[in-house]
């Protein structure tokens, strides 16, 4: 079992940078895979960027190709998403979720954290 906790949302301005964590708890949390997601009210939940349980592959979605970047830290249970060039489409409330593939599936990961919201203003 692994329990999820995301920080470091926030309000920001276009062009600005925030950097998210999810700190996780349990102790098998280096043998997870992780993933971010976002949700807009309304929309479907997207995937954002995924890494594996060593940090050694990662792979982000197009829409935020060059802006955000995946790390994990394993000895202090919290994987990373530093969120750089944001703009106001990148809004929405975003999710870390873990699971034991690295994948752009949502339906791959078995345990999610509650979100934390981002607003980028224009």
């Amino acid at each position: 079992q692994v329990q999820l906790v995301e920080s470091g949302g926030g309000l920001v301005q276009a062009g600005g940078s925030l950097r998210l964590s999810c700190a996780a708890s349990g102790r098998t949390f280096s043998s997870y895979a992780m993933g971010w997601f976002r949700q807009a009210a309304g929309k479907e939940r997207e995937f954002v960027a995924a890494i594996s349980w060593s940090g050694s592959t990662t792979f982000n979605a197009g829409s935020v190709k060059g802006r955000f970047t995946i790390s994990r830290d394993n000895a202090k249970n919290t994987v990373y998403l530093q969120m750089n060039s944001l703009k106001p489409e990148d809004t929405p409330v975003y999710y870390c979720a873990a699971g034991d593939l690295t994948s752009r599936d949502l339906k791959t990961y078995d345990y999610w954290g509650q979100g934390t919201q981002v607003t980028v203003s224009s």
